[in-house]
Order: C-alpha cells, then sequence, then structure tokens
C-alpha cells in the first residue's frame, strides 16, 4: 500500500489501520455507518464508501479510480492492463 492508494477491502480491521493511514480513501464490500472503516475514516478525515457488495471483484489492483463520498460513486477513470 502506497500514500494516496485507495484501499479496496471486504471489510476492515483494526489490524489494517497502518494501511488505512496512508490511504487517500475506503471502499469495502460489506459495512453500514457504524462499520470499523465508517468509522475510522470519520476520525481521519477520509473519504468511505461501505456497503458496495462487489468492490473487490470489479475494482482491479492498479485501476485508477475517484471516490466521491458525497454521492457514493467510485469512477474507474482509468483500468490497469491485463
Amino acid at each position: 500500500m502506497k500514500e494516496g492508494d485507495i484501499l479496496v477491502a471486504n471489510t476492515t480491521h483494526p489490524n489494517y489501520l497502518p494501511a488505512m493511514h496512508k490511504a487517500a480513501a475506503f471502499v469495502t464490500n460489506e459495512g453500514g455507518m457504524i462499520s470499523h472503516a465508517a468509522i475510522v475514516a470519520r476520525e481521519m478525515k477520509k473519504p468511505c464508501i461501505v456497503g458496495t457488495g462487489n468492490a473487490t471483484k470489479v475494482l482491479l489492483d492498479g485501476d485508477t479510480v475517484e471516490v466521491n463520498a458525497t454521492l457514493g460513486i467510485v469512477k474507474i477513470l482509468k483500468r490497469q492492463a491485463a
């Protein structure tokens, strides 16, 4: 995980904190308003979208994405070459 990357995970746990500090935003398959990812995002003042159901299947390592947490949208700007 590099500084400014987007953390995409099924869910988050306290052992994810080092990566969460580096991340520009979080996107998870599971969770809600009181999930670990949502609470940590609020405390770190970082964008977060939880409960996508399929982020880890749709987003590929190396994709360039834009996370708009206000609208709840993750937009793929550039696909990583397969």
